[in-house]
């Protein structure tokens, strides 16, 4: 199995360079040579077994020969062992036809934890077969720190950075990266957005000296080892629910697009998925594009759902190269223009094929509380306001008769002020975490500057 960029300016590679890279070295994204398919039996098969073997199954057909099944399986037991449910992302049935998919049991209590600590067994097994040590920049939106803080915590072999935009996220968003003691973990607050904060992770991946000297890795959702591994979900809730003899929807809450492209991976793998719909704040640049064909970078607004503050959605790449017919020359100068303009009008042909299964939705503020309350009183519990975004959204497939499936991305209690507000109800953390307001925080500060980032990373990969 090898992997390709979606600019064509890079050699092919295999499973574990791709993992260890994360982004290409001509600025695009990895994307596998070619498609692995289930048959229907081989899905089919999947119901009822445990999460791990599962995804054991999913990482396999991606990873070829370049990791052993019994190490693959070893890996993801060990995964998937660190949640505290035993369904790992279980259904919770809402009303007829409606269900959410709950991907919160993890240690930071947000769905980065399902791909985070898979990644970071993958990435300790191969630097250690390696000799090698790597430093990991990451930019977050809150919940993608958190969940590498606590994956990579320790590590012999890894050295993470994490950036943040400073008063953009929850505390508890906070803390979860912040309060980490380890030595190989350091925490930037960036005074400026998530975006700046991305730009500055994609410019020191493009300073190829740098890179080399440092080592660098990413594990944003560029890496594409995380889109594999949230692609497994996908697959054990539709089977949950009939699949593959019957097609399943879904409602994606998204900024970067890893979530909802991990959809689209578990259909081009053979998994009847019969619409994907994307659900955004008041940052709707991804909402726009579905709608009109036209991506466009928007101000970043501060919302109740800070983890979808985001104006570029970096795996939107990904799309766009299948769109156009896997052109690479098509998607590196549209990128460019991107990366020039600030948007980019896609071509009628790709546009249409697009919307065969993507619909964009935007929920604004008032519409979030709204439906954070609604989710309370009728179900009892109440939900983040990321997954209330995606609990507002309409969706047609209701009245098809096809399941609907939202994904409930973080726990309540990571935003308790939001939810509070909305509901009335302050989310208790689990016991879990109970701690996590005692411990001291660790907290650097940095400018919105690349040199500046450089600067910090260098010292710190030399200590």
């Amino acid at each position: 199995m090898r992997y390709i960029s979606t600019r064509g300016g890079a050699p092919s590679v295999d499973f574990t360079d791709a993992l260890l890279a994360g982004l290409a070295p001509d600025g695009g994204l990895y994307v596998p040579e070619t498609w692995p398919r289930f048959s229907a039996e081989q899905i089919a098969a999947f119901a009822g077994k445990p999460y791990a073997e599962v995804a054991a199954a999913v990482l396999g057909a991606f990873a070829g020969d370049s990791l052993s099944p019994e190490a693959i399986a070893q890996d993801c037991a060990a995964a998937y062992a660190s949640f505290t449910h035993a369904s790992v992302t279980p259904l919770r049935q809402l009303e007829p036809g409606r269900w959410l998919l709950e991907l919160f049991h993890g240690p930071t209590l947000a769905f980065k934890d399902v791909a985070m600590q898979l990644l970071a067994r993958l990435y300790d097994r191969v630097l250690a077969e390696r000799k090698r040590t790597l430093t990991i920049v990451c930019a977050t939106s809150g919940d993608t720190g958190g969940a590498a803080v606590e994956a990579f915590r320790g590590s012999p072999h890894v050295k993470l950075v994490a950036l943040y935009p400073e008063g953009r996220i929850s505390e508890v968003q906070r803390r979860f990266m912040t309060a980490a003691a380890e030595d190989n973990i350091r925490c930037v607050a960036v005074d400026g957005t998530f975006d700046d904060c991305q730009a500055i992770l994609k410019s020191l991946f493009a300073d190829k000296t740098f890179a080399a000297d440092v080592d660098l890795s990413g594990v944003n959702s560029i890496n594409w080892a995380r889109i594999v591994a949230q692609s497994v979900y996908y697959f054990t809730s539709a089977v949950a629910l009939g699949a593959p003899s019957r097609q399943v929807a879904f409602t994606v809450p998204t900024g970067n697009f890893g979530d909802a492209f991990a959809a689209y991976v578990a259909l081009r793998m053979g998994l009847p998925i019969a619409a994907i719909q994307v659900a955004t704040n008041s940052n709707d640049i991804l909402a726009r594009a579905f709608t009109t064909g036209r991506y466009a970078k928007g101000e970043v607004v501060a919302t109740q759902s800070p983890a979808m503050d985001i104006q570029v959605a970096s795996n939107f790449e990904r799309l766009y190269f299948e769109a156009v017919g896997r052109d690479a020359a098509e998607t590196a100068r549209a990128f460019a223009a991107f990366a020039a303009t600030g948007e980019l009008q896609m071509p009628s042909q790709a546009f249409d094929s697009i919307k065969t299964l993507f619909s964009g939705v935007c929920i604004d503020e008032p519409t979030t509380a709204a439906a954070m309350k609604s989710a309370f009183e009728a179900y009892g519990e109440p939900v983040d306001p990321h997954t209330a975004v995606a609990l507002a959204a309409p969706h047609p497939t209701l009245a098809q008769g096809v399941p609907l499936v939202t994904l409930s991305t973080a726990h309540p209690a990571k935003f308790p002020e939001a939810v509070s507000a909305a509901t009335g109800f302050t989310p208790p953390l689990p016991a879990k975490a109970g701690d996590l307001f005692v411990r001291p925080e660790r907290i650097d500060r940095l400018p919105a500057d690349v040199e500046a980032v450089k600067v910090y990373v260098r010292a710190f990969a030399a200590s």
